[in-house]
């Protein structure tokens, strides 16, 4: 997915906005912290949000109760086999 965005003056600096879907989608709020990395190219910015590891391991175990709970006929079919 590839957006057009322009820069906001903020100050003596600019600033991105990033539209609220794109929050949602990302889980991510008005306070959550990025990392802002170079490209591999050296012509773009990579913007990751950052986790601390309690929220990944939230998020880990979230996933994998939804995984578990979607593949249990599945799997508990494979287990009598």
């Amino acid at each position: 997915m590839a957006l057009r965005k322009k820069l906001t003056k903020l100050g003596n600096s600019a600033a991105l906005v990033i539209d609220r879907p794109i929050l949602d989608l990302l889980e991510m709020n008005n306070q959550s912290a990025v990392e802002i990395t170079m490209g591999p190219d050296g012509e773009c910015l990579v913007i990751r949000p950052v986790r601390d590891e309690e929220e990944h391991n939230r998020r880990f175990e979230e996933a994998r109760k939804k995984g578990n709970k979607k593949l249990a006929p599945a799997l508990k079919e494979l287990a009598k086999r």
